[in-house]
């Protein structure tokens, strides 16, 4: 978890659980369209959510109260949108805190907040705006490049809000510039192994690619 249980104060807490559930809410309503309308893309979305949990799973101790780690959501949210990309999230980071003890009941909507919307929702403007452009396995990297640093900024702001000591720019320094050291490593090396696991997948399946990458434009997706 990026925030550990029990480390922002209650208000707060519900604050990123009730915006995380309505966009959430929405997600789910999209994945069930998606499964109903393209059942043959649940290959793909368990592909997605494992590769989320997997990378999201290699922490490293960071800011007091915290940890860093890979995001893995850029691929989810290239193939499926930033909105399906938050139930993933949540399901990944559900499991996490309940069966492998990371922690976080208490952050687990900030957390949710964090790297299932605003990181994918980042990386989503930025593949928009990139695909076409460059090489799609680039474009690719870099989605997942920019997902993952605009998780840890908002990391970064939702902690500057609860502990706003002396103020709230200052405390987003203190906690961005900590993250900064490990994360812009870490978010370049989870951008270089997205690339690869996409050009392995869209070599493996280029039918299945194709058509689940075309969903957006049936409107079945976002």
């Amino acid at each position: 978890m990026h925030i550990m249980e029990g480390y922002l104060p209650v208000e707060w807490a519900i604050v990123w659980y009730i915006i995380s559930a309505i966009v959430v809410g929405y997600g789910i309503m999209n994945l069930n369209k998606v499964l109903k309308n393209n059942p043959e893309a649940k290959p793909l979305l368990a592909i997605s959510a494992a590769f989320m949990f997997v990378l999201s799973s290699l922490k490293l101790p960071s800011v007091s109260g915290s940890c860093s780690h890979p995001t893995g959501n850029g691929l989810g949210v290239i193939l499926f949108g930033p909105a399906i990309t938050s139930v993933l999230a949540t399901i990944v980071l559900l499991f996490q805190a309940l069966v492998l003890a990371h922690g976080g009941l208490s952050t687990l909507g900030a957390n949710i907040f964090s790297m299932g919307i605003m990181g994918p929702f980042v990386g989503y403007l930025v593949f928009k705006a990139l695909r076409g452009k460059l090489n799609i396995t680039w474009v690719v990297v870099l989605t997942a490049i920019f997902a993952d640093w605009a998780t840890y900024l908002t990391t970064s702001v939702q902690l500057a809000l609860a502990f706003p000591n002396p103020s709230f720019m200052s405390s987003f320094t203190d906690f961005g510039t900590i993250f900064a050291i490990t994360q812009i490593p870490l978010a370049i090396a989870e951008g270089l192994i997205t690339g690869l696991l996409w050009d392995y997948l869209s070599k493996l399946r280029p039918e299945l690619f194709e058509k689940v990458m075309n969903i957006k434009k049936g409107g079945n997706n976002e």
